[in-house]
């Protein structure tokens, strides 16, 4: 008997319904499904650590754990894509190969202050590892479009006041 709020097995996501993508297969090996769980979990759990790290990029961190459940978890990938905060970004990757221009403005400032206080804490031959590690995310970001963020007033909800004339 199927509990109240969870989906039938073999039930579609929303995401998949929308992009028209068949759902993950569990064709893999059961070890094979269990390490990419994990590693799903260890990239979240360095994704959320990253939103008060500033040396750890959470939009890169959290695309990479969607990654890793689409080929071990379908529940872990249903719950990250229907998540509130981490949802639209991760659907915005997929469908758009974009990500919002505002996330990527807060990583590389963050990235930035986070190898500035390295280099400054750490000893001569490790100064430099974190601001490289952050130079090739950045350039990453930076070669990817960027999307827009999407408010209450954009073209395709009600107009917005400032479209009102005075």
């Amino acid at each position: 008997m199927r509990q109240p709020g969870r989906a039938a097995p073999g039930a579609r996501s929303a995401y998949h319904r929308r992009v028209n993508q068949p759902p993950p297969t569990l064709l893999r090996p059961r070890w094979q499904r269990v390490a990419w769980g994990v590693a799903g979990l260890a990239t979240l759990a360095a994704g959320v650590v990253g939103i008060f790290v500033p040396l750890l990029p959470t939009t890169p961190l959290v695309l990479l754990a969607a990654f890793c459940f689409s080929r071990g978890s379908p529940r872990l990938e249903r719950w990250l894509l229907e998540h509130r905060r981490f949802g639209p970004m991760i659907i915005g990757w997929r469908t758009h190969r974009a990500i919002p221009l505002r996330a990527k403005q807060t990583a590389w400032v963050m990235m930035a202050l986070g190898s500035a206080w390295a280099a400054w804490v750490l000893p001569a031959p490790w100064a430099a590892l974190p601001a490289l590690c952050c130079a090739a995310v950045s350039f990453w970001m930076w070669r990817l479009p960027s999307r827009p963020v999407r408010t209450a007033g954009s073209a395709s909800g009600p107009a917005s006041r400032r479209d009102t004339p005075i």
